[in-house]
């Protein structure tokens, strides 16, 4: 039988599946059976700035209700409203101790003391490695990419220098060159990189005049635009990949491991197929393995990137233009009414 093992930021997993950063991984209940349909690690749901600055305010209003107790008797409240962030801590802790395989802790922050404050309280509340969920949308015109990519940078920096334990970076593919501030962002240390992350998007009702926020899971043709960025990364940064989005079934995994991804992340297959869809992602995998006689992971860990590609055009330019050019090919499969 094929060996799926692999490491992924220096840490050891028994294969590639990671459960990511969702509310599925913020249940006891729901981890146990994560770890048992065979996850090889887990990201726990994230830790946002809000939720640390929703407690900061209410431990403020709190105080001044008190007449200016001290913090340290307010702390000794047994109902105090401002435990929220606290019992994310106390959660990754006991998340450690229920499970055997890995847990990598998310962090999605905007300002660098928050950054690096909760990155130390994270890891010191027992994570095996840190996610930074560098989830950002320019709203300022007058930002420029360059000061958005330094500003990032220096809060990696910052946090690496907080925490012992490895540190990967989520990120979007939303930048100006994204191959450059990857580059960029593994030079500065990051241990993994995990692409992309899936940004929800607002959309319009137009009768009530309303914003919705849709809760939309991935498809499985999402998973072309990392597989393009992992094939065009691999083997050009020391930081271990990660590959993230519309990675449903273990054919997938398989595409996106060949493209040069160490590991893979999987949420919306979850919700979609149920959590036991990660053992049958596996058996899949070690299937295809032992038809096709390769004993590990390193056999076909980036075969198919860009640089072992007999078509170093494959998954650029070339890609899009041939594609257009041989349109006709595949535009017989959907007949003009």
């Amino acid at each position: 039988m094929a060996d799926l093992g692999t490491t992924y930021m220096g840490i050891s997993l028994k294969n590639p599946v990671i459960a990511g950063a969702s509310r599925l991984t913020g249940d006891l209940g729901l981890i146990s059976k994560i770890e048992e349909a065979g996850a090889g690690a887990i990201v726990t749901a994230s830790l946002f700035e809000e939720q640390i600055m929703i407690q900061q305010n209410i431990l403020e209003d709190t105080f001044l209700d008190l007449g200016g107790m001290h913090q340290t008797e307010l702390n000794l409240q047994s109902n105090a409203p401002f435990s929220g962030p606290e019992e994310h801590l106390m959660w990754v802790q006991r998340t450690k101790e229920t499970v055997a395989i890995p847990v990598i802790a998310s962090l999605n922050a905007i300002t660098p003391k928050i950054w690096t404050e909760w990155a130390a309280k994270l890891e010191k509340a027992g994570a095996d490695g840190l996610e930074l969920n560098f989830y950002s949308t320019p709203v300022k015109t007058k930002r420029t990419a360059e000061e958005i990519e330094n500003e990032q940078i220096d809060i990696l920096k910052k946090v690496k220098e907080s925490v012992s334990i490895p540190v990967s970076v989520k990120l979007s593919p939303f930048y100006t060159n994204p191959l450059n501030f990857i580059s960029r962002i593994s030079s500065a240390g990051a241990d993994g990189i995990v692409l992309f992350n899936r940004f929800f998007q607002p959309d319009i009702d137009i009768e009530t005049r309303k914003r919705i926020f849709r809760f939309d899971l991935s498809t499985r043709d999402e998973n072309r635009l990392p597989l393009r960025f992992t094939a065009l990364l691999h083997g050009n940064i020391s930081s271990d990949l990660c590959s993230s989005t519309g990675i449903h079934t273990g054919e997938d995994a398989l595409k996106l491991l060949m493209a040069g991804a160490g590991c893979v992340q999987v949420v919306s297959t979850l919700y979609k197929n149920g959590i036991n869809t990660i053992e049958k992602m596996l058996s899949v995998m070690e299937k295809w393995m032992d038809e096709h006689k390769y004993a590990d992971l390193n056999r076909i860990k980036g075969i198919m990137d860009k640089n072992k590609s007999t078509d170093p055009y494959a998954y650029e330019r070339a890609q899009y233009v041939r594609v257009l050019l041989n349109s006709h090919e595949s535009v017989n499969d959907y007949p003009i009414l």
